[in-house]
């Protein structure tokens, strides 16, 4: 029986659904790819994924939301060989290419990538971007993310790690770089093709940016004209303090590892009210948790497959994935080691919610595996599972981001075994609404009617900004800048 909500005073909204997935073998949960069942080792098989997200737009799934990295994680084991020989999300292909490769193969699902700003110059990633929401008519989304890995800002040219703060100072001059080309840049109307006059665009209405700051001089005009959604929907992970100050000026969804609902409650009362101070509303930000299902017709068959998972989870894999994150090399110590008082440039917010999830704030290695593969996990019936999303959706979590053992049995026992449930409860949706992803997520009347961001977020003040610097207006003088 649905559990009477203590947060809303009428029916349930529904929970929305993201399929959260890698371009590798080896994601989240280490050693599963060796299950008879699964299938990710065929990552590098175009056919394997258009078939995943025919699946997952047959189940109405909101989007799939693609992770990435752009460089090895941290040294397990004094040194990088046990992330290649487990294949630690290592190869990784390009998730932005492979989107575009899906666009063709599906008509609604939304389709999310994660780039680093670490990786792309603006100018160039922002041409990606307005190019797939292009060619998905609306349903592009970008997980903003700075890298924790040093691997990764070696691989472009840095000395090392930048200074976690010096992350989020990057990343908010590369937003508002992207914001100017996206909102900026084209008027709406710009593009006439008006075969009778010749007149392909209105010169008066193609306007250059002339960003300059710390890092990036971008002259502009953007030469992709204006997507059906300017900016695609805007995701963002940050958990740390500075990153939840990030989120919540520029995130449309803020994606949380919470190890049960009272800690997703914290964190999403403190993204939404620094929303808030940030000149935002509340509900300008829908707050997903990470959580993977374990699901039988009943809870000893549902127990029984999670003991079979289980025996191909490698729990040094995970605290690899852990350790190789923060930058601290965990391997060869005892699982019963406490991690004290550890200081790092990678994922402080991480390494907090550990720690704020541990009894006695001094959480062992065995603390940090169970934080990965216990707390994040429900095993159970379909009406237990669903009776726990709610408490979940009580705690303030307005989508779940689903995490996979096995490709595609993870989502196949979930679409057979959970949907129908959470349907009958009104929990999930049995058609797409049309529009764009922003649409579709927010509503037709929502912060993100009409399929732009709402004029509170901060990329809407450069509309209109560069009136001055339209191509009409520069030819008349002679000036060429």
């Amino acid at each position: 029986m649905p559990i009477p909500s203590t947060r809303f005073s009428g029916p349930r909204p529904r929970l929305l659904l993201n399929a959260f997935l890698m371009n590798t073998t080896s994601h989240i949960r280490g050693g599963q790819w060796r299950h008879p069942e699964a299938e990710q080792h065929r990552f590098n098989e175009l056919g394997f994924w258009t078939d995943l997200a025919r699946q997952l737009e047959a189940a109405k799934f909101d989007a799939l939301f693609f992770a990435d990295v752009v460089g090895l994680y941290g040294n397990h084991d004094g040194g990088w060989a046990s992330h290649v020989r487990r294949g630690l999300q290592v190869p990784a292909n390009d998730p932005v290419l492979l989107l575009a490769a899906l666009a063709g193969a599906t008509s609604e699902i939304g389709l999310a990538a994660t780039s680093s700003v670490v990786q792309s110059h603006p100018f160039q990633f922002a041409r990606q971007m307005s190019t797939l929401d292009h060619l998905t008519n609306g349903r592009a989304g970008w997980n903003i993310v700075t890298s924790v890995l040093e691997n990764a800002h070696r691989n472009f040219g840095g000395d090392g790690l930048t200074e976690h703060d010096r992350r989020y100072d990057w990343a908010d001059e590369y937003v508002e770089a992207v914001y100017k080309l996206w909102e900026g840049s084209w008027d709406e109307d710009a593009l006439s093709q008006d075969k009778y006059s010749g007149v392909h665009a209105d010169p008066e209405k193609v306007h250059k940016i002339h960003h300059r700051g710390e890092r990036y001089s971008i002259d502009g005009p953007h030469l992709s004209s204006p997507s059906p959604q300017r900016t695609p929907v805007l995701f963002q992970a940050g958990s740390s303090g500075r990153g939840q100050q990030f989120a919540a000026a520029n995130a449309e969804a803020t994606f949380i590892f919470a190890p049960n609902p009272a800690h997703a409650a914290k964190v999403a009362s403190g993204v939404r009210a620094r929303a808030v101070e940030a000149g935002r509303l509340p509900q300008d930000v829908k707050v997903f948790t990470g959580l993977s299902f374990v699901v039988g017709s009943t809870e000893a068959e549902a127990q029984r497959r999670k003991a079979e998972l289980d025996e191909y989870l490698e729990l040094d894999a995970v605290i690899a994935h852990i350790g190789g994150g923060l930058g601290i090399d965990l391997g060869g110590l005892d699982l019963e080691t406490p991690l004290g008082e550890v200081r790092t440039e990678g994922g402080r917010g991480v390494l907090q919610a550990i720690i704020d999830s541990t009894p006695g704030g001094n959480p062992t290695l065995a603390d940090v595996a169970r934080y990965r593969t216990e707390a994040q996990q429900i095993t159970g019936t379909p009406e237990q599972i669903a009776d726990e999303l709610e408490r979940w959706q009580d705690a303030g979590v307005d989508g779940i981001n689903i995490i996979n053992s096995v490709l595609p049995g993870s989502y196949t026992d979930f679409i057979e075994g959970v949907l129908p449930e959470l349907r009958r409860r009104g929990l999930a949706q049995t058609e797409y609404a049309p529009g764009t992803l922003r649409e579709k997520l927010f509503g037709a009347d929502g912060p993100g009617s009409g399929g732009l961001l709402n004029e509170r977020h901060p990329a809407a003040r450069f509309r209109g900004a560069f009136a001055a610097d339209g191509a009409a207006s520069l030819a008349t003088t002679g000036e060429t800048r």
